[in-house]
């Protein structure tokens, strides 16, 4: 009986978003649906993510027209694939069960088939709700299992080992991550995904994982993973050999680097093991003839450059070098025999003979998430305080412990990533660390995103959220966003249906400004229709400020105004909150440093603002 493995494709989804900022176009997809029809991948991920933020944001679409436009063209040929954070679902604190009923609701009605739902700090309490929506609805409850590992503590001194000082024991052990998964199958879940966001679990782990998760559960197994340190293409290998039975891949033009594994390469070692994936591997061809030229025009318009991109190969058409064929001989021969140092080996040499990028050795020394540190460094550059970097790095364990341990992943990488920079930054300047911080690590410290892997201290909670005991959100609290009429867009409300309704409370000041438009080109569009002559826009004379002769409160780095606190004529005392800065994706209170009457304030909701730009004047 010939084996099978099954695939899911991520190019459309976790490829252009790990390689390409997610800046692949409607027009661009469109160019690659009537062959992907034809390949008969089991699944193909296109939506969730950054994919409805990155269209609305930047490419000023639909959401719900891409993941609908995908379906029709595909049909039931494969499973069209989302991601989601469970009960936070796209933002930074959970949501209401209607919310989730409707987004789960609405999502399969537009073609969804399969929901990979997961949490940020692998609390099993965040996923019910999305696990029961997405079956009542006749979805498929696909629920991931976080990869993450221990942090590298510091090395205890000489005194620190006399006075009997222990680093902490591991945490993400193989039995933590079989019995998260054996939670999830109790719950529903219809397939565990390991997801390994970093790309950090070697062959060795992965294939003790597949094992151990087939002994344990009852439902398929699927690996995910990418390929930034260099482990990604072998560990799909080693999982492939240990049984597993979905793996994740990119077509060729989108994978390896950031990304997961090039389908390609997983094709041709199954193809030595005669295991079939059932995908048509000439369809692929045709696609990535189109991914070819659309890589290319992604790299000049996000990068401004054609960056370097692999040999062309297609495993169809062109035979596979002797250099290639004797080390996937070596890799087959090493997987089979559970020899993982040579199976690393052979992996990384099929990758570098293709051009595929060289593994990161700084990410595979820090075991950090690539995004995640890509995130600090930029942070940094824009507070031209890129020196204090290495501080930052060192900072991470003791951050993370601090909070819980909590995995890094989207958001929490962020949220632990942008704290040990502010600690690094606070460091700098002489204050205390934790002096500046996030109000996404606050609600995170406090208990809003769920139960971390380790308790926090009572105390540490006391010092960043003013309360000692663990304090989760709290749901009844919670108001939709507002949703007024448009007297730009003749009197159209903001959202006019339940879908954009979602929009707006999943990605508020995004889809606020996405709808704004759509519904002022719709406008537009209907008086032009109607044959009326436009009237001429009003010149909106630019304000001007008196000159600046008190105090002033300035931004402590660059982001966007979510909102401002205080209006003029108002008093202020030392240490106010005055203003909420959206930067780096975290919400920042920024408070006064001085005590008295708002005299001019300088920015308006939603204005962004440079480093240390004044926001307000006091006087």
């Amino acid at each position: 009986m010939t084996k099978t493995l099954k695939i899911r494709d991520l190019t459309l989804r976790d490829g252009q978003q790990s390689s390409f900022a997610t800046r692949m176009t409607q027009e661009q997809i469109d160019r690659c649906l009537p062959y992907y029809k034809d390949a008969n991948f089991y699944a193909m991920e296109v939506w969730g993510g950054a994919v409805p933020d990155s269209v609305m944001r930047y490419l000023n679409e639909n959401p719900w027209t891409r993941l609908e436009t995908i379906h029709d063209a595909i049909g039931s040929v494969s499973k069209l694939t989302a991601l989601s954070r469970g009960r936070n679902l796209f933002g930074y604190a959970p949501y209401t069960d209607e919310i989730i009923d409707g987004f789960c609701r609405n999502a399969i009605e537009s073609g969804l088939g399969i929901m990979r739902i997961f949490d940020c700090l692998n609390d099993v309490d965040n996923v019910k709700s999305t696990i029961k929506y997405v079956k009542k609805y006749g979805g498929t409850a696909d629920c991931a299992v976080c990869y993450t590992v221990d942090p590298k503590y510091p090395e205890i001194s000489f005194w620190g080992k006399l006075t009997g000082r222990k680093n902490p024991e591991p945490v993400f052990t193989d039995d933590y991550f079989i019995g998260k998964a054996k939670q999830l199958a109790d719950l529903g879940a219809d397939m565990i995904t390991i997801k390994d966001m970093s790309g950090l679990i070697p062959p060795q782990r992965v294939s003790t994982l597949i094992k151990k998760l087939k002994n344990n559960v009852n439902i398929p197994i699927d690996f995910h993973t990418h390929c930034t340190p260099g482990y990604g293409l072998a560990s799909v290998y080693a999982a492939i050999a240990a049984g597993v039975d979905i793996v994740d891949t990119n077509c060729w033009w989108f994978g390896g680097g950031t990304g997961a594994p090039a389908l390609e390469l997983v094709y041709i070692f199954c193809r030595k093991l005669g295991i079939d994936i059932g995908v048509d591997m000439k369809a692929v061809s045709e696609i990535n003839k189109q991914l070819k030229a659309i890589r290319s025009e992604l790299n000049k318009s996000v990068f401004g450059e054609d960056k370097p991109a692999p040999k062309p190969f297609d495993p169809v058409t062109d035979a596979v070098p002797a250099e290639v064929e004797a080390e996937l001989d070596r890799a087959v021969k090493a997987a089979s025999s559970e020899d993982f140092a040579t199976l690393l080996d052979a992996a990384q040499k099929i990758e570098a003979y293709f051009g595929f990028p060289a593994p990161n050795k700084l990410v595979q020394e820090a075991e950090i998430p690539g995004g995640m540190y890509s995130n600090m460094v930029a942070q940094l550059k824009q507070l031209k305080a890129e020196e204090i970097l290495p501080r930052a790095m060192e900072l991470i364990p003791s951050v993370r412990l601090s909070a819980g341990l909590p995995p890094l992943v989207t958001p929490t990488s962020q949220i632990v990533g942008a704290q040990a920079v502010s600690c690094a930054m606070d460091e700098k300047a002489g204050r205390a660390m934790y002096t500046t911080k996030s109000s996404q690590f606050v609600s995170l410290v406090k208990g809003e995103y769920g139960h971390t892997p380790v308790k926090i201290d009572p105390e540490f909670r006391f010092k960043i959220c003013g309360v000692r005991e663990e304090t989760p959100y709290d749901t009844s609290k919670y108001t939709m966003q507002p949703n007024p009429e448009l007297p730009e867009a003749g009197g159209m409300k903001l959202a006019s249906d339940e879908k954009e309704v979602l929009l707006l409370e999943l990605f508020p000041m995004v889809a606020k400004t996405f709808l704004t438009n759509e519904k002022v080109r719709i406008y537009e569009a209907e008086q032009a229709k109607k044959a009326e002559d436009d009237k001429p826009a009003e010149q909106v004379a630019e304000e001007t400020f008196a000159p600046i002769t008190g105090n002033t409160i300035n931004a402590p780095l660059p982001g966007r105004v979510i909102e401002i606190k205080v209006k003029v004529g108002d008093t202020v005392k030392v240490g106010q909150e005055v203003v909420i800065l959206e930067a780096m994706k975290m919400e920042n209170s920024i408070t006064s440093d001085y005590a008295g009457k708002v005299k001019q304030i300088f920015v308006k909701d939603g204005n962004a603002v440079q480093s240390d730009a004044p926001i307000i004047e006091l006087e």
